[in-house]
């Protein structure tokens, strides 16, 4: 694994070097101008691909996403987390994980996706990321409210060089 410096350092290089490439089915040969507008007008499988090239365990170390997904978490509304919380354990379920198995292990305070707090998911979120990215990619496709929250800046720079590349691409 690349350490900080020689990742930040590949992103700048990337950057200056002005490479391009698409994501697949760009509906719109408009810009997005800010996250929200890319959440609300991107295709699930856009927000997947941006989602999966810039956020896994090789990229970004657990270490450093753990405590930006908990900020990230305690500021999403409680219905947004309550949502969040059921895709993680909805698609844990599909992979053969029993939600108690996870209340037990992760030492969360409940397995109702509607009571738990924001530790819970938090707690949850760090789980699936870690150990089933796919996952975790899944969910932040279909829950992008999340992710305007990320604020570590090496995910800024992921983010950053994928949407210049992206956005450079598209027009």
């Amino acid at each position: 694994m690349a350490s900080s410096d020689e990742y930040k350092r590949q992103i700048m290089q990337d950057l200056e070097g002005g490479d391009s490439e698409t994501l697949p089915d760009a509906s719109s040969n408009d810009d997005y101008q800010n996250f929200d507008d890319f959440a609300q007008r991107s295709s699930r499988t856009e927000r997947h691909q941006l989602f999966s090239q810039s956020l896994s365990p090789d990229r970004v170390p657990a270490s450093q996403m753990e405590p930006e997904l908990q900020k990230a978490i305690a500021q999403i509304k409680p219905n947004q987390r309550d949502d969040v919380a059921k895709e993680f354990l909805s698609h844990l379920k599909k992979r053969g994980l029993y939600v108690r198995a996870l209340e037990s292990q992760l030492s969360l305070s409940t397995h109702n996706p509607k009571r738990m707090s924001a530790d819970d998911v938090s707690k949850l979120a760090g789980f699936t990321y870690h150990n089933h990215p796919d996952v975790f990619h899944e969910v932040l496709a279909d829950q992008p409210a999340l992710v305007k929250f990320l604020s570590n800046p090496l995910i800024g720079a992921a983010f950053g060089a994928i949407a210049a590349k992206w956005l450079g691409g598209r027009k």
